[in-house]
């Protein structure tokens, strides 16, 4: 029987007794935030559910009054590099459009 037995590790609570969850208190939040800046789950956190919609409000609170970035200034900057690539195609779609307008039209008054 002692054969089947697992060690059961009790995990700690992410958030103890004693920790006030305020937009304020930035190294509890912190820790709730992924690296772009998304808030993670509750399965992932391992919160109850009063527990995730108080962190949840208390991180949008902070992002309002500029405490925490919306999302990552790393990936803010790739994601302007991948933009500036499909505007020059968007730029180019246009042109096409444009001087096929143009010669129908020249094509209209000509008749």
């Amino acid at each position: 029987m002692d054969k089947y037995k697992r060690s059961f590790r009790r995990r700690l609570p992410p958030i103890q007794s004693g920790d006030r969850i305020d937009y304020r208190n930035m190294s509890l939040i912190s820790r709730f935030i992924s690296e772009q800046g998304k808030i993670l789950s509750r399965r992932v956190n391992r919160l109850t559910l009063k527990q995730q919609r108080l962190i949840t409000i208390a991180i949008k609170q902070a992002r309002i009054l500029s405490s925490l970035p919306f999302i990552n200034n790393e990936k803010r900057f790739e994601r302007r590099e991948s933009t500036a690539r499909t505007r020059t195609r968007n730029e180019k779609r246009f042109e096409r459009r444009e001087s096929t307008a143009r010669t129908t039209a020249l094509r209209t008054r000509n008749k």
